[in-house]
């Protein structure tokens, strides 16, 4: 399956095309991913979108019932978006092994990383920063919506 990807990749690289990654656990799909996702494409012409696996996103500590939906399910749907070209599911706790075989043009997250901090301790640090600007790429960040976040969707529900 890796391999059909990295194919893909090459084949897309080879046509001209500037790849943009970005990641995250994409657990109740709001507009506030989605003005992130739309941004990220546009800053090149083929998206990827990294999700964590399930049992990635127990490790991360985001509740006791998450994620609410299967990385299946959370995959269709990110498919299903017209910015998003390809989606690929990771198992380890970072994407920093996908972003190094990937090797993006472009890395994106939401603003509340920090694409100039190069401090991979600090919790701000876009991880694979450092190896993309390396490669000679570039690391952005796309202001968040207020007030849209999963966090809030999941307390408001609370209520």
């Amino acid at each position: 399956m890796i391999l059909d990807i990295l194919e893909t990749i090459q084949d897309w690289k080879a046509e001209g095309h500037k790849v943009v990654f970005t990641n995250g656990v994409f657990d109740i799909l709001h507009v506030g991913h989605l003005h992130c996702l739309e941004t990220a494409k546009s800053f090149g012409s083929k998206l990827i979108v990294a999700i964590n696996d399930d049992e990635s996103v127990k490790r991360l500590g985001k509740g006791e019932n998450r994620p609410m939906n299967t990385e299946d399910n959370r995959a269709q749907l990110l498919t299903g978006l017209n910015c998003v070209d390809l989606v690929v599911i990771f198992s380890e706790d970072t994407p920093l092994e996908a972003i190094k075989l990937i090797e993006p043009d472009v890395l994106v997250k939401g603003g509340d990383y920090d694409a100039e901090c190069t401090d991979t301790k600090n919790p701000t640090y876009v991880v694979g920063s450092n190896e993309v600007r390396t490669a000679g790429g570039e690391v952005l960040t796309v202001p968040l919506l207020p007030g849209h976040s999963t966090t809030n969707i999941l307390n408001s529900l609370l209520l």
